[in-house]
Order: C-alpha cells, then sequence, then structure tokens
C-alpha cells in the first residue's frame, strides 16, 4: 500500500466506488486487500464472521450466476446465499456436495460454459421480484434511514412515513428522534425488516460552501462489472422527482460500494439532500415546506418504480392525491 502513489489511490477508488480521497483509510485498505485476491487463488467456503471476502468471491458469485444458480447480489462477499449455489452447482456436476469451493470445484467452473443467455440472470431476478409485487403500496416494505443525528433528514423522514402510512405501506426507521444506531445496526434492522426498499437520507457538507445540489446513489461497481438494476431505476426516478420540484442543483445519480449500499439485501438508495455547508441549500431544507416536496417527491418516486410503463406520468407530474383517486392505495 505505502508503494501507492496519490493518483494510484485516486484511480483505484474511482474503480471502486469508493469515496476518492487519494489516501488509504480503512475502507480503501479493505478494498485493496480484497482485490488482491484472483479465483483459484484461495479455496471459497462459508465462515463464522467475518465472511470472506475477495475479488475471488465476486468472480465466483458472476460465474455462478451466468450458469443460472443463484447467489443473490454479486458483492464479492461469501455468504450462505453464496454457499447455497455452490452447493447445487456441486450437484449438479456431481461433485462433493459441501459447499466449498476448492480444486475439484475450481476445474468444474472453468471446463463448463454458459448455460444462461438473454441477458444477466441476477438483473432479470431483480426486476421480475419487484414487477411481482404489484403497483399498490399496501403490500410494500419500506425502510427510511435518517443519516447521522441531524434533524432535518428525520424530519424528513416522518413526513415520507405518513405518506407511505396514508398509501398503506409499511414503513420502519432505523432511528427515532434522539438516538444514532450503527451503520451495521442500521444495515441489520433493514435486513431483518425484509424491506422491499431502503432509503438512506442525508445531509452533505464540503470545505467549499460553493459546493451544493441534490444526489442519489445506488449500490455499482465497475470493478466487478454489476449494479444494482431496481437500486439504479429507483435512483434515477427519486433524482428526477426531486430535481423536477425543486431548485436543487441536479449533481446526478452515481454508483458506489459503501457497505450500506453493498450489505442491505433490499435496493438501497443514499440521498444527499444538499449541503449543510451552503447556505442557499441549508436555507431550503430548513423550510418545512421545502421538506414537504422532498417527502412527495419520494413518494412518487416510490410508487413510479411499481407502476407498469402504460400507467406511469411525466416526471413531476404526479401528486399522491393522484394516487388516491387512482385507486392504487391498496
Amino acid at each position: 500500500m505505502s508503494d501507492l502513489t496519490e493518483s494510484e489511490i485516486r484511480s483505484f477508488q474511482q474503480a471502486r466506488g469508493l469515496d476518492v480521497t487519494g489516501f488509504v483509510d480503512a475502507v480503501t485498505a479493505r478494498a485493496l486487500e480484497e482485490a488482491r485476491w484472483k479465483l483459484g487463488d484461495r479455496s471459497l467456503y462459508l465462515q463464522e464472521s467475518p465472511l470472506m471476502r475477495g475479488d475471488d468471491v465476486a468472480a465466483l458469485q458472476a460465474r455462478l450466476t451466468e450458469m443460472g444458480f443463484d447467489c443473490g447480489r454479486v458483492d464479492g462477499i461469501y455468504g450462505p446465499r453464496t454457499e447455497a449455489a455452490v452447493k447445487e452447482f456441486q450437484k449438479s456436476v456431481g461433485a462433493t456436495v459441501d459447499g466449498k469451493c476448492g480444486p475439484a470445484t475450481m476445474i468444474a467452473l472453468i471446463r463448463l460454459t454458459k448455460i444462461v443467455s438473454g441477458g444477466a440472470p441476477s438483473a432479470m431476478r431483480q426486476t421480475a421480484t419487484q414487477q411481482s409485487r404489484g403497483p399498490a403500496l399496501a403490500n410494500k416494505v419500506i425502510v427510511l434511514n435518517p443519516d447521522g443525528d441531524d434533524q432535518l433528514v428525520y424530519d424528513v423522514a416522518v413526513r415520507t412515513e405518513g405518506r407511505l402510512l396514508a398509501l398503506g405501506a409499511s414503513v420502519f426507521l432505523t432511528r427515532g428522534a434522539t438516538n444514532n444506531p450503527s451503520e451495521q445496526e442500521r444495515i441489520a434492522f433493514s435486513n431483518k425488516s425484509g424491506a422491499d426498499l431502503m432509503i438512506s437520507l442525508n445531509l452533505d457538507t464540503y470545505a467549499n460552501e460553493k459546493a451544493h445540489g441534490a444526489a442519489t446513489y445506488f449500490y455499482g461497481s465497475d470493478a466487478h462489472g454489476v449494479h444494482s438494476i431496481v437500486g439504479e431505476r429507483f435512483a434515477s426516478l427519486v433524482q428526477r422527482e426531486i430535481c423536477a420540484r425543486t431548485d436543487l442543483a441536479n449533481c446526478r445519480t452515481h454508483a458506489k460500494t459503501w457497505d450500506l449500499l453493498r450489505l442491505t439485501t433490499a435496493p438501497t438508495v443514499r440521498i444527499d439532500l444538499g449541503y449543510t455547508t451552503n447556505p442557499g441549500d441549508l436555507s431550503r431544507i430548513s423550510r418545512p415546506d421545502f421538506r414537504d416536496v422532498i417527502a412527495e417527491a419520494l413518494v412518487i418516486a416510490i410508487q413510479r418504480l411499481y407502476l407498469a410503463a402504460e400507467d406511469d406520468a411525466k416526471t413531476g407530474t404526479l401528486r399522491i392525491s393522484d394516487l388516491r383517486k387512482a385507486g392504487i392505495r391498496r
């Protein structure tokens, strides 16, 4: 690590979907450790915490997915779903079914060619699952994550919660007004709740007060060649609705590999609702009526995610009252 130049560190961070800082922090150090493993360097198996991580695990997951074995998201983490997919593969090729990717299983993987075509299987599964849930919000479980202990994003979460509850959705907040769980606790909470979506709300800061605007992030890794299809689409809907209804600058959507996006089972987005270090952004988010507009934009984006193309509407035109009139409350 010490041999890397600042430019090389920045390039690595950019490619891995990390915050580009130019120095090796704990997250970058972990990513560098994961990047050094290539498929075949070691045997892979499910172990007690910490789970095995690495580019070799991601390569294994991608290979299994190509052949139609469901190991879930290609995230480079050897968890229970990856072990189950390895066992299914071993069963299909007549190998010892132990859930471990050792030399014999590796040879079988190398010899076999793809048996799935016509699109990425994991993407097709994600899309099919989302579509099978239907357009009504009444059977959806939404987790709202007001990041940190900021009261403004907590207020946005509460306003969004009220609107979603009125449309019949089940809504859970990862924290109350005064507590501040760790990120790992929030991830575990969302996974345990069986969420359909996880929405993290955040206010950013920057040394230069001129930095301003809204941005939305979803899980994606250019290094592993994977993106959360539903997460990416939802991020686009959120970003477009917010920017159509407010005068926040559009800082676009971005793929990241942050733990919140990577380890949360449900499609997850993080929304930066502006910069508290920018006087204009802070003035906007401090207004209750502005936070109402943000809450409505979020609810409409959630609804649009589940609407069929023929039932969708132009960005910025749908209102919650329209959803009630259309009878898709339940």
